[in-house]
C-alpha cells in the first residue's frame, strides 16, 4: 500500500509532497514550527479562557522582574527568559501562553539541528511528527517553569556536544561550555545531562582522541566560568535553591522503589504514542533492529550513551539518595530516543507514512483546537482548578479597587497564598511586588519595621494555613483592615462556579513591614502543596 501510495498518491496528498519537498529547501521545518506554534497557543488561549495562567507561570514572570544570578527555589533562568519576554510584549494571559510555545518550537528546532547530522529529508520531519504526539512540547510546555525551560536548553546542549565531540574545535567547545551551563542555570536536574555527556565520552570507541585534546577542557572551563556568578549567588545567599532540591530527598528505600518504578511507566506512557506509531511504520522491518543497531554510526552511538545516562543516572540516584522522581522531570530528554529510532534506521521510510502522521498530528492539535479546547473552557468555567486559577484576575482587581478605595495610592507589595500572590502582582493595574507568606524572609518586602507605602495579603477563604497566617499577622500588626468578597469565574459572559477570598490590609504608615516569622510558622504545612506543584 505505501509504495503504491508513494507511486501514485491521492490528491489530497500532493500539497504535503511538495511540502516534503523542501525539507532540504529549508523552509518546510521553519514552517511546521510555525503552524505548531500558532495552533497549539491557540488551544490555550481558548482552553484557558475565563482562568488565569498556571502559577508556575506568574511565579517565572514575577522572579524575572528583578534581576538575579538565582532565586529562592529555583535557579534563575525561568526568570530571565519572562523578563526578557516581557520587555518586549505585553504582560498578559496570551502574550506569557505565546511564551510558553515559542519555547517549545525552539526546542524542537534545536532537535532538528541534532536530526540532520544523521539524517535528511522525511526522517528529519518524522523525528518532529512523532515528537508533536508526545504530550511534552504541548501540555507540559505550556506550564512554563524551571522544567519546561530544559525543552529547550537541552537538545541545545546535546547539538553543541556532538559537534564539539566530533571536531573537537575550540569554537564548539566553548558552545558546549555555555550550552550546559545555561542548562544548569535551568534547572539542577540538568547534572544528569552533563553526567551524560562525560560518561559517554568515557565509552565511546573515540575516548582517547577526545579527552587527549582540548576541547572537553574547554568546555569545562568555559562552563565553571558562565556559571561562576550563579556560584558566587549560591555560596554568598545560603544556597536556598539547594535546600529546596534536597526537599526532595526524603524517602526510603522502599518508597524510591516505588519511584523509580513510577518514573519509568510514566516515560513508557509518554512515549506510547510514538511506540504505536512506528510499529506502524517500520511493520515488519523492525527485525531489523539488531543488524541497524550494530551498523550505528559514531555519532548515533554517543547519542544513544547519553540516552541511556538521562535515564540510569536518575534512577541510580533516587535508589541511593531516597530522592522524589517524577516522571515529568525526564520529559525533555525523550527527543534522545527519537532521533535514535527514526534516524539509526538504515531503510527509508516510504513517504505514505510521513503524509500520514502529519494528518495524525494535524487532526489532533485540530481536534484539540475545535473541540477539547472548548470543553475544557467550559468544564473549568463550573468545576474550577484547586489551585483556584479562574478567580486570580478577579480577585487582583477587586483587591486594587479595596486598597485605591482605602488608601487612595498604588498597591506596591502583596503576600499571602503563593498562587494569589503572584496573580495579584500580575494582574492588577499596579503590579505590586509578591512576596508569599513562606518566603518573607527571602523575597523582596522590607523586614525592618519602619514606616512603608503598606502592604495586602489574600488567601481564599478555604485555605486553612494562609488564614491562620493572617490572623497571626492581624494580632502582631495591630493596624489592618480585613476585607472579605466573594470573586465569580466568568466565560464568555457565562457565569460560573464562586469562591470567597478574605484579604488583609496594612495601609501606609504603620509599621509596613510583613512579619517574617510567620513563614517558619506556617510553612512546614505547606511544603508538600510545592512540592506537587514543582512535579507538575
Amino acid at each position: 500500500m505505501a509504495e503504491r501510495s508513494d507511486r501514485a498518491p491521492a490528491r489530497w496528498r500532493r500539497p504535503l509532497l511538495r511540502w516534503l519537498d523542501a525539507v532540504e529547501a529549508g523552509w518546510a521545518v521553519p514552517l511546521l514550527l510555525v503552524c505548531f506554534v500558532a495552533v497549539w497557543t491557540l488551544y490555550l488561549a481558548i482552553a484557558y479562557a475565563g482562568s488565569g495562567l498556571h502559577p508556575d507561570t506568574l511565579e517565572a514572570w514575577t522572579l524575572g522582574r528583578h534581576f538575579a544570578w538565582g532565586y529562592h527555589k529555583h535557579p534563575p533562568l525561568m526568570g530571565w527568559v519572562a523578563a526578557a519576554w516581557t520587555a518586549v510584549f505585553p504582560v498578559s494571559d496570551w502574550s506569557l501562553q505565546l511564551m510558553a510555545m515559542v519555547n517549545a518550537g525552539f526546542a524542537l528546532y534545536f532537535v532538528d539541528l541534532i536530526s540532520r547530522q544523521f539524517a535528511a529529508g522525511d526522517k528529519r520531519i518524522l523525528v518532529l511528527l512523532l515528537l508533536m504526539l508526545t504530550p511534552a512540547y504541548q501540555f507540559h510546555a505550556q506550564r512554563f517553569n524551571a522544567n519546561a525551560v530544559l525543552l529547550a536548553t537541552w537538545p541545545l546542549a546535546t547539538w553543541c556536544f556532538l559537534r564539539a565531540f566530533e571536531t573537537r574545535s575550540a569554537f564548539w567547545a566553548v558552545a558546549v561550555g555555555c550550552a550546559t551551563a545555561l542548562a544548569m542555570v535551568g534547572k539542577y536536574y540538568s547534572v544528569f545531562l552533563v553526567a551524560s555527556f562525560a560518561l559517554a565520552a568515557l565509552v565511546h570507541p573515540a575516548r582517547r582522541a577526545y579527552f587527549t585534546c582540548a576541547s572537553p577542557w574547554i568546555s569545562l572551563v568555559t562552563g565553571l566560568a558562565v556559571l561562576s556568578p550563579h556560584i558566587y549567588w549560591l555560596a554568598t545567599t545560603g544556597a536556598s535553591t539547594f535546600t529546596y532540591a534536597l526537599a526532595h530527598a526524603n524517602g526510603d528505600a522502599v518508597s524510591s522503589l516505588g519511584e523509580v518504578k513510577n518514573f519509568l511507566l510514566g516515560l513508557v506512557a509518554a512515549m506510547s504514542a510514538v511506540a504505536v506509531s512506528w510499529v506502524f511504520i517500520a511493520g515488519r522491518r523492525l527485525k531489523q533492529f539488531p543488524a541497524d543497531f550494530a551498523a550505528m554510526n559514531p555519532g548515533l552511538r554517543l547519542l544513544f550513551y547519553i540516552a541511556i545516562g538521562t535515564i540510569v543516572l536518575p534512577v541510580l540516584t533516587s535508589v541511593a539518595v531516597g530522592t522524589d522522581l517524577p516522571s515529568l522531570w525526564a520529559l525533555q530528554g525523550l527527543f534522545l530516543f527519537v532521533v535514535l529510532i527514526v534516524c539509526g534506521t538504515r531503510y527509508p521510510i516510504e513517504r505514505f507514512y510521513t503524509v500520514n502522521v502529519t494528518v495524525i498530528a494535524a487532526g489532533i492539535a485540530l481536534a484539540a483546537v475545535l473541540v477539547a479546547a472548548p470543553i475544557h473552557a467550559v468544564y473549568r468555567n463550573s468545576y474550577g482548578y484547586e489551585e483556584g486559577r479562574n478567580f486570580y484576575a478577579q480577585a487582583a482587581v477587586e483587591l486594587t479597587r479595596e486598597w485605591r478605595e482605602l488608601t487612595g495610592k498604588p498597591l506596591s507589595a502583596v503576600s499571602g497564598d503563593e498562587a494569589l500572590a503572584f496573580a495579584a502582582a500580575f494582574y492588577s493595574s499596579d503590579h505590586p511586588h509578591a512576596r508569599p507568606l513562606d518566603y518573607q524572609s527571602t523575597w523582596g518586602l522590607p523586614r525592618k519595621a519602619t514606616p512603608k507605602p503598606g502592604w495586602a495579603a489574600l488567601c481564599f477563604r478555604d485555605q486553612d494555613s494562609c488564614n491562620r497566617w493572617m490572623e497571626w499577622v492581624a494580632a502582631q500588626e495591630g493596624h489592618v483592615v480585613r476585607r472579605e468578597f466573594t470573586v465569580q469565574a466568568s466565560l464568555w459572559g457565562w457565569p460560573g462556579l464562586t469562591r470567597e477570598v478574605i484579604v488583609l490590609m496594612a495601609p501606609p504608615g504603620g509599621s509596613g513591614a510583613v512579619p517574617e516569622s510567620a513563614a517558619d510558622d506556617f510553612s512546614a504545612s505547606r511544603r508538600p502543596t510545592e512540592q506537587s506543584r514543582a512535579q507538575q
